[in-house]
């Protein structure tokens, strides 16, 4: 029995039994779609994650405060303390004392009122040197960053975020525009190029201001913390590579100049985002592979109706059998056919299975506002295992068909 005749006869059986074998490949593209949607909404998560801290800056590390604790005992969150100064600042600055490090841009912080003419705008303003702009990877749309003669000369200028500009000017140009902020008069010399606002749980990057540092201590800082007291301290790396070595010399550092002698007792936080990265990462992978799990079961279901429907196929064509093997086909020829008939029902439910997952990696994002993506090898794999349901559930039903002897096969009713 030739391979022709072998792939002629199993698709005329397939269609012989057209009810059955349509169920059979709706349990199975079922299960292929849900798995192809649950990776893609595990990967799209994945790269959302990954984009939005990015955005951040890249081969960035964060350096903040600790707790204070009030006279009565009470401790604060992280970050509430005045641990941080521009002195620390400068020192990580030094390429002597940190060589791994690239850029350092100290911040102070805070949510302030922003007037133009009757227009108010509440947002965060912070007050940082020029490294900022490469610190935090942001590029300018228009006008100037700060530089270094506004921080010596403590000018109150300011850059705005694409967002903050727009709610404050609309459509109106907004560079050499003065707006008060906090009721001090600032002349608007730049806005940012808009990045988007990643989530929902993830303050808007494109709503936002910036000033010169000296401007903001000289106007806010000294009210707030009594001095030259910093938020945080954001820090490049000169690379990827470097740092976890970048990380090692900020801890030796203010550890040394905040006269620390373990680091068990450190009043600060030094914060990878590369970090954060790969824990939401592993939280997403996990979420995916749970997810995974639960739509495999689908693929089960889908294995155990092509195993039902080859079964009750074999029952059926009882005489058929015999009547192939009294006209010579051996048990291979047998098992063979019945093979190639699960096969093509669980590539036809794997097809369309994959066809359903592309056609919901295009409209799903639209509906419950999360990208989806669905790998290249995602798409394959999901061919290869429909097949090999079909061929897995079918190995019992064809070597059972294989084994009835041509006598018995057609003397049966």
């Amino acid at each position: 029995m030739t391979w022709r005749m072998t792939l002629t006869s199993a698709f005329e059986a397939v269609q012989w039994h057209r009810l059955r074998s349509l169920l059979t490949v709706v349990g199975i593209l079922i299960g292929i779609t849900a798995v192809m949607i649950t990776v893609g909404i595990g990967e799209g998560a994945q790269a959302t994650v990954a984009s939005q801290i990015e955005s951040l800056g890249s081969n960035l590390l964060t350096v903040t405060p600790g707790s204070s604790s009030s006279t009565a005992g009470v401790r604060g969150g992280l970050g509430s303390a005045t641990t941080l100064t521009l002195q620390d600042a400068a020192a990580l600055s030094n390429p002597k004392v940190a060589p791994a490090i690239s850029e350092v841009a100290p911040i102070i912080a805070g949510s302030e009122t922003l007037t133009f003419g009757t227009t108010t705008w509440t947002t965060t303003v912070d007050g940082s040197s020029p490294a900022w702009l490469s610190v935090r990877s942001r590029s300018m749309e228009s006008g100037r960053f700060i530089n270094n003669q506004d921080v010596q000369s403590n000018a109150p200028v300011i850059v705005l975020g694409a967002l903050t500009a727009q709610e404050l000017f609309g459509a109106a140009n907004p560079i050499g525009q003065t707006i008060n902020v906090k009721s001090i008069p600032m002349t608007v010399i730049g806005v940012l190029t808009p990045i988007g606002s990643g989530s929902a749980a993830q303050s808007n990057q494109d709503d936002i201001g910036v000033i010169p540092i000296s401007t903001a201590e000289l106007y806010f800082a000294k009210a707030a913390t009594g001095g030259n007291s910093l938020q945080s301290i954001l820090i490049k790396a000169q690379n990827s590579q470097v740092l976890s070595a970048a990380y090692q010399e900020i801890n030796h550092e203010l550890l040394m100049t905040h006269q620390i002698s373990s680091p068990v007792n450190a009043d600060f936080t030094v914060t990878a985002e590369q970090s954060i990265v790969s824990a939401a990462t592993s939280v997403s992978t996990t979420l995916t592979y749970l997810l995974g799990s639960v739509a495999a079961i689908s693929l089960l279901v889908g294995g155990i109706g092509v195993m039902n429907i080859m079964l009750v196929s074999v029952t059926e064509r009882t005489r058929e059998i015999g009547l192939r093997k009294a006209l010579g086909a051996t048990r291979i020829d047998i098992r063979r056919q019945f093979l190639v008939e699960a096969a093509i029902l669980g590539l036809t439910g794997g097809a369309i299975g994959v066809a359903l997952g592309e056609i919901g990696q295009r409209v799903l994002p639209k509906v419950i506002g999360y990208s989806i993506s669905i790998p290249a090898v995602a798409t394959v794999g999901s061919l290869v295992i429909a097949i090999g349901i079909g061929l897995g559930f079918g190995v019992y039903p064809a070597a059972r068909a294989a084994k009835l002897s041509p006598l018995d096969a057609l003397r049966s009713e």
